[in-house]
C-alpha cells in the first residue's frame, strides 16, 4: 500500500491534538456543564479528566504499535475481525458529518459578540469554511502542526493570564457572579448530564489515531505527543471552568471574565482564538476521515476512486467526498432546526461506542501488563454510556444499519464474485 507523507513532530503532534480537543469548545463548554452541574461543574471535568487519561493511554499505545490509516476500525480488526472492524469504521466515517455541523454551529457562536448574522449568512459562512479547510488540508499536516501548535500555547497563554489576573485582584462584594449557582446537596445528576456533554471536549483521540502513521518517529514521539495534549486540555477547561463560574452577565462567559480585565478587547481576542480553534478541530476531523476512507478504499470495502492520492500524498477525492456529506448534514440541520447538544449528544454516544470497542481490542492485542490501564478505561467508556443516556440509541441504531448494509454486501458479493472484482 502506498504511505502517506511522514512529517508531525513530537511538538507538532501536541499541538495538533490539543488544539483537536480544545476545538469548538473550550470557551463554551464550561459555561454549559456549569448550567448543568452548578459549583460541581469542576468536579464533572476532575472525573472526565481521570477517565480519558487511561483511555487516551491504550488509544495512544495501540497508535504505535499497530500505526494505521484506519486507526480504531484497523485494531478492531486485528482482534475480532474484518465485519466488526468495518462497521467501527462506518460508525466513525458517518458520525463526522453531524459532528462537523455541530463543531460549526458552536464555532459560529464566537462571532456574536462581534458581528450579527442572520441565519443565511450564518450558513452560507459555514459552508466557505468547508472551502478554507479543504485548501489547508489539501497540502497536508505540516503547516497545519504549526499553526495549531501556536494557537494551543496561546490559548493557553491567554487562560493562564486570565487566571493570574482573577485570582491576583480584590475581590469585588457588591457583584455576584452569574454563572456561580450552588448545586443541590447530594443530587449527583447534574455531574452526570455535565460529564455527558463535556465528553465532547474529548472527542479527537480516536481521530489522532489514523494520523500515527504520519509521524516521523511514531515509536518514540506518539506516546508523549497524545498524553501531554490530553493533560493540558484538561487542566485548561478545568480552569475555563472556575473562571466562568467568576463571569458577570454576558451570553459568551469567558468574553464576560475577559472583558472585567481587559475591557472590550475581550470579544475580540476570545471570539478570533474561539472561532480558529473551531476550524482547527474541524481540519483534523477532516484530515480522519480522508485517511480511514483512503484505507477502506484500498480494502475495497468503499469505491476505489478514494483511494486516489495527490501529488502531497493526501487522498483528495475522499476529503471532497465527505465534506460534501457534511456539507449536506448542515444544511439538513440548518433546515430541521436542530440545536447544538443534540448533534453532539448524537456524536457523542457513536464514538462512546468506538472507544468501547478500540479498548475490548486492546485487551486481546497489548500485553496483560497494559490491562489495569484497560479496566479503568471500560470503566471510564461505562460511565460515559451512563451519563449519554437515551443517546446511545443513536449509536445503537447506527451500528445495527451499518451491520446490515455490510452482511448485505458480503451476501451479494458472494452472488456476484465478477461484480466484486469489477467494483474494486
Amino acid at each position: 500500500m502506498t504511505r502517506l507523507n511522514q512529517t508531525i513532530t513530537r511538538w507538532q503532534g501536541m499541538g495538533l491534538i490539543a488544539t483537536t480537543l480544545l476545538g469548538t469548545g473550550v470557551f463554551i463548554l464550561p459555561q454549559l456543564t456549569i448550567a448543568e452541574a452548578g459549583d460541581q461543574a469542576i468536579w464533572a471535568w476532575v472525573i472526565l479528566l481521570l477517565g480519558i487519561l487511561p483511555l487516551t493511554w491504550v488509544f495512544a499505545e495501540l497508535g504505535r504499535r499497530f500505526t494505521h490509516a484506519a486507526g480504531p476500525a484497523y485494531f478492531v480488526d486485528r482482534a475480532f475481525g474484518p465485519l466488526a472492524s468495518r462497521v467501527i469504521g462506518l460508525l466513525f466515517l458517518f458520525s463526522v458529518p453531524p459532528g462537523a455541523a455541530a463543531a460549526l454551529i458552536m464555532t459560529f457562536k464566537f462571532l456574536e459578540p462581534v458581528i450579527t448574522l442572520s441565519a443565511e449568512q450564518q450558513l452560507c459562512g459555514e459552508l466557505l469554511v468547508f472551502l478554507l479547510i479543504f485548501f489547508i488540508n489539501r497540502r497536508g499536516l505540516q503547516l497545519s502542526g504549526r499553526i495549531q501548535t501556536g494557537l494551543t500555547l496561546t490559548i493557553l497563554f491567554v487562560v493562564t493570564l486570565i487566571l493570574l489576573m482573577t485570582l491576583t485582584q480584590s475581590p469585588d462584594t457588591d457583584t455576584v457572579p452569574v454563572m456561580h449557582r450552588p448545586a443541590a446537596a447530594g443530587d449527583y445528576s447534574g455531574i452526570m448530564q455535565a460529564i455527558g456533554l463535556g465528553i465532547w471536549s474529548f472527542l479527537g483521540i480516536e481521530a489522532v489515531t489514523h494520523l500515527a502513521g504520519e509521524f516521523k518517529d511514531v515509536k518514540r514521539d506518539y506516546i508523549p505527543a497524545t498524553l501531554t495534549g490530553v493533560a493540558l486540555v484538561g487542566l485548561i477547561y478545568i480552569g475555563c471552568t472556575w473562571l466562568s463560574m467568576q463571569a458577570p452577565e454576558h451570553p459568551l462567559a469567558m468574553v464576560g471574565v475577559f472583558e472585567t480585565q481587559f475591557g472590550n478587547s475581550g470579544r475580540w481576542i476570545i471570539g478570533g482564538l474561539g472561532f480558529i480553534s473551531g476550524i482547527a478541530t474541524l481540519n483534523i476531523y477532516f484530515a480522519s476521515l480522508s485517511r480511514l476512507a483512503w484505507s477502506f478504499s484500498n480494502d475495497g470495502i468503499l469505491p476505489h476512486q478514494l483511494r486516489t492520492l495527490n501529488q502531497h500524498k493526501i487522498p483528495t477525492i475522499a476529503l471532497i467526498s465527505f465534506m460534501l456529506i457534511s456539507a449536506l448534514m448542515l444544511l439538513l440541520s440548518y433546515l430541521a432546526g436542530i440545536n447544538f447538544t443534540l448533534l453532539a449528544h448524537w456524536v457523542n454516544a457513536s464514538l462512546v461506542v468506538v472507544y468501547t470497542a478500540s479498548i475490548l481490542a486492546a485487551w486481546k492485542l497489548l500485553e496483560r501488563r497494559c490491562r489495569p490501564a484497560i479496566a479503568i478505561s471500560l470503566s471510564a467508556c461505562g460511565m460515559f454510556v451512563y451519563c449519554l443516556g437515551s443517546a446511545m440509541f443513536y449509536a445503537l441504531v447506527l451500528g445495527l444499519l451499518a451491520t446490515l448494509i455490510l452482511l448485505g454486501q458480503q451476501i451479494w458479493k458472494q452472488k456476484n464474485p465478477v461484480g466484486e472484482r469489477a467494483e474494486i
